[in-house]
C-alpha cells in the first residue's frame, strides 16, 4: 500500500524541533504582554470575501494563492492566508472596538497562515505567523512603539546586529492615488523595458512594481517620480513623528522610499525588518498602517496599525546565526529508574516530586526492561539526575540518587529527603 505523504509545502513538526518553536513563542508571548498586549484567536477559515474586500482582488494572493472552497452549503470559503482581515473581522463581530468604553485595543495572535506558493526554504504552504495588531490610535507613537517592541525582541534573540529596520510613508489613499497615476504615466512610456512580472502589476497593481527584484526594472525606477513629493502635509508630519521617537529610543532605520508592501489596504507607515542571512527570504518582520480597513469591512471609521513575523523564517535565522540556546532543548531534570516489582511506589513517589517540585521536570520509566537498559535511556533522556528506585530501596523507605552529567559519587538517601536533592 502506497504510504501517506503530508500535502506538499505542509510541512510536519517533529518533537525535537518544537523546542525552538516553544522558545521563540513563549518570548514574543512574554514581551508583548510586558507591554500591555492581549491575545486573540480567530478561525483558521474566514469567507473569501473578507480577504477580497481587505487584501485586494487583483492582488497575487487573492488571484492565485489562496485555499478556495466551497463548503457543503455552496459557501466560498478560504483557509486564511493573512491575519490582519480575521483580527479586524473578529474585532467588529466581538464589538471590541467602540462598546467597552475604548476604543483602543492592543492584541497579539499567532497560527498557521494558507498560501498556494512554491515550497522553498523560508516559504512554505502552510506558515505561521506571530501578528500584532492595534486599534484606536492614529498619532505616531503607537508605531513606534510596534518598532520598539520588535527592535527588543531581536535583542532578546541575539539577532539585533544582523536586521535592519526599512520605514516609508505611503501617505493618505488620496496622495497614494495621485502618486500611483504619475507612476503608470512615467512607466507606460517605458513598458518595454520593465520585467515580465512588472508589466503585468502595471495595471494591477503598480506600486508593487517598486519593490521589483529585477535589476533592469530597478535602473528605470532611478528616474520615475518620487512618492515623497506626492505625500499630503498630515502624512509628512506623521512621518516626520515616527522618526524623531524612533531617534529618542535609539533605534537605527533606513528610509526606503520604494518600499510599498504587497497588500492594497496599507497607507502611512509600512515597514520591514530585513536580514541578509536567509538569502532571497529577507523579510523577517513586516507592517504598517491600515486606517482604513474597519470601515472598508463595514465598521466604524478607526485607526490601525500592525505587523506579522514569519515564524519559520525567524527559526531559520536563529540556527543560521547559532543564537539558539542549548538548554532549551532539555526536556527531562530527572529521570526515576524502577528497578523490580515496585512500580505502584514509583508512582506514587513521582507525584509526591511533582507536587513537591512543580518546577522539577520528572520522567518516570515505564515499560519495564533490566536495570541497565533503564540506566541508558535515563542517559539518553538528557536527565541530569537519575533516581533509583529498587526493592531493597523501598523497604527501607529510601532512594538512590545517580549524577548523569557530573562526577559527584553516587549515594542513598531517605526518601524524605529528595526535596532537598531536587533544590
Amino acid at each position: 500500500m502506497k504510504q501517506i505523504q503530508a500535502i506538499k509545502g505542509m510541512n510536519d513538526l517533529l518533537p525535537a524541533e518544537s523546542p525552538l518553536w516553544q522558545y521563540l513563542e513563549t518570548t514574543v508571548a512574554d514581551l508583548l504582554h510586558s507591554y500591555g498586549y492581549q491575545e486573540i484567536r480567530f478561525p483558521i477559515v474566514e469567507q473569501t470575501d473578507l480577504f477580497k474586500r481587505s487584501i485586494g482582488e487583483v492582488t497575487d494572493i487573492v488571484e492565485k494563492e489562496m485555499y478556495t472552497f466551497e463548503d457543503r452549503n455552496g459557501e466560498s470559503i478560504t483557509m486564511r492566508p493573512e491575519g490582519t482581515a480575521s483580527c479586524v473581522r473578529a474585532c467588529e463581530q466581538g464589538q471590541l472596538l467602540y462598546n467597552r468604553g475604548t476604543l483602543v485595543q492592543k492584541l497579539w495572535y499567532s497560527g498557521p497562515m494558507f498560501r498556494y506558493e512554491k515550497p522553498q526554504k523560508g516559504r512554505l504552504r502552510q506558515f505561521h505567523q506571530i501578528g500584532v495588531e492595534t486599534y484606536g490610535i492614529d498619532s505616531a507613537d503607537i508605531d513606534a512603539e510596534l518598532l520598539l517592541i520588535t527592535s527588543k525582541l531581536w535583542q532578546t534573540l541575539g539577532v539585533s546586529e544582523h536586521v535592519t529596520l526599512q520605514i516609508n510613508s505611503l501617505g493618505s489613499n488620496e496622495s497614494r492615488a495621485k502618486y500611483r497615476n504619475a507612476l503608470v504615466a512615467y512607466l507606460e512610456a517605458r513598458k518595454d523595458q520593465l520585467d515580465e512580472d512588472s508589466q503585468k502589476r502595471l495595471s494591477s497593481n503598480p506600486l508593487r512594481i517598486l519593490d521589483s527584484k529585477d535589476q533592469n526594472t530597478q535602473q528605470l525606477l532611478d528616474g520615475a517620480p518620487s512618492l515623497f513629493d506626492y505625500l499630503d502635509e498630515e502624512s509628512k508630519a506623521h512621518f516626520a513623528q515616527l522618526q524623531s521617537y524612533l531617534d529618542a529610543v535609539g533605534v537605527t532605520y533606513q528610509v526606503n522610499p520604494r518600499l510599498v508592501r504587497g497588500l492594497d489596504y496599507y497607507n502611512r507607515t509600512v515597514f520591514e525588518w530585513v536580514t541578509d542571512k536567509l538569502g532571497a527570504q529577507g523579510t523577517v518582520c513586516a507592517g504598517g498602517r491600515y486606517d482604513s480597513l474597519v470601515e472598508q469591512l463595514g465598521g466604524k471609521p478607526t485607526p490601525a496599525v500592525g505587523f506579522a513575523m514569519g515564524i519559520e523564517r525567524l527559526i531559520l535565522l536563529l540556527q543560521e546565526l547559532n543564537a539558539v540556546p542549548e538548554d532549551i532543548f532539555q526536556t527531562t531534570d530527572v529521570y526515576l529508574v524502577v528497578a523490580g516489582n515496585v512500580i505502584p511506589q514509583a508512582f506514587k513517589l513521582a507525584e509526591t516530586i511533582r507536587k513537591e517540585c512543580p518546577y522539577v521536570r520528572l520522567q518516570m520509566h515505564c515499560g519495564g526492561g533490566s536495570f541497565k537498559s533503564q540506566m541508558k535511556k535515563a542517559d539518553k533522556s538528557g536527565a541530569e539526575i537519575a533516581l533509583i528506585l529498587g526493592e531493597n530501596e523501598l523497604e527501607n523507605n529510601e532512594i538512590v540518587v545517580k549524577h548523569l552529567r557530573s562526577d559527584e559519587p553516587q549515594k542513598t538517601i531517605k526518601q524524605s529527603e529528595i526535596t532537598q536533592i531536587m533544590n
